[in-house]
């Protein structure tokens, strides 16, 4: 996908681009940033940028003519076109020349094999292309001794090779692999983005788009998810949650609101945190609207009106104060998911403030 068909990120989509019309792109890089903002075809379209039949080493061929550019040429001077052979199969994942390297589904994480497969593979010349490109999805899912065998090749790669780190957590990285990349933050869609894109491609109704935009926290892959089918899920969830912690009178009873939110996936810890940060974010919204009815605000201002009658009984239970206090401590729990807290240790601390 070429840069100009990414939702959002101008900036530093424009930023990459510019880099590349320059020959200026760090050769190993981390794309940090909220899980399911688009890091991935961020690094897709730069793997395009470099192999796209029309264009040169990151720049257009003279004889080729013009290269392929977005609305706003001076956001991205270089751009691929998305449609010759060589960025389709890019898309597709079967380019000699770029790599995916990601954690098998019947793995725990990122192995060591895996790391040395790839690296063994780009110290030689382009097969087809121009560059190699490796991009590493969930970099934080790399175990510790597949960073080791990685740092030699993010230290200095070959000529023709880039590499480039996707994740959510990047303080998970050893830091003699982040101080050996360059680093690039990619932001939280804006919620009329998401809204926008899931009307047009979603076919969903404007308000309930902009709701599920609202619970995703700013993440394209999470409402997508959400809107295809568990939007339903994660309310009925936050729902049973919030009736028990309104009827929890004594430590038992918190611990039993926790189990709803401990991690059920067994996978890596940042992927649980992802999965814990949704239903946090739901939850959030639902006590909200518990506050704004406790507040006697009408139901046509709520997050949820289609719950009103279900949220209308918890805001007498919890009242404004009470609702106010557990918003506030759902926002710290989310912060703390932020900065690497454990998923498992963040649902028992919640339970004893809702």
């Amino acid at each position: 996908m070429p840069f100009r068909d990414i939702v959002g990120h101008r900036q530093v989509l424009g930023r990459l681009s510019r880099a590349l019309a320059r020959g200026a792109l760090a050769p190993s890089v981390i794309f940090a940033g909220p899980a399911g903002v688009g890091k991935r075809l961020a690094a897709i379209a730069v793997a395009q940028a470099f192999n796209c039949s029309q264009l040169a080493d990151g720049r257009q061929a003279a004889e080729e003519g013009p290269p392929p550019r977005a609305e706003h040429p001076s956001t991205f001077p270089v751009d691929a076109c998305g449609a010759c052979s060589a960025c389709r199969r890019i898309a597709r994942g079967s380019f000699p020349d770029v790599t995916l390297l990601e954690r098998p589904a019947d793995r725990a994480g990122i192995s060591v094999e895996q790391v040395r497969a790839v690296t063994a593979e780009v110290v030689f010349r382009p097969f087809e292309g121009r560059r190699r490109v490796v991009i590493i999805d969930d970099a934080a899912e790399l175990n510790a001794d597949a960073q080791d065998a990685l740092l030699k090749s993010v230290e200095e790669p070959p000529p023709a090779a880039v590499f480039i780190l996707v994740t959510a957590w990047p303080d998970s990285l050893r830091a003699t692999i982040r101080s050996r990349c360059a680093r690039l933050r990619f932001g939280a869609l804006q919620v009329g983005e998401v809204t926008e894109f899931l009307v047009a491609h979603r076919a969903i109704e404007p308000r309930q788009a902009r709701t599920v935009a609202l619970m995703a926290g700013g993440s394209l892959g999470t409402a997508i998810e959400m809107a295809d089918g568990s939007f339903g899920d994660e309310q009925a969830l936050a729902l049973d949650l919030l009736r028990r912690a309104s009827r929890a009178r004594d430590a038992e009873g918190r611990l039993d609101c926790s189990r709803l939110l401990q991690p059920q996936d067994k996978g890596p810890a940042g992927r649980q945190r992802d999965d814990l940060a949704v239903h946090l974010r739901v939850l959030a919204s639902l006590i909200r609207d518990a506050a704004a009815l406790a507040s006697g605000a009408p139901d046509s201002a709520l997050t949820h009106p289609d719950l009103a009658g279900e949220l209308r009984p918890l805001a007498g239970e919890f009242g404004r104060a009470r609702a106010v206090r557990a918003f506030q401590a759902v926002e710290r729990a989310l912060a703390a998911l932020e900065s690497n807290a454990s998923p498992k240790i963040v649902p028992d601390w919640l339970a004893f403030q809702l």
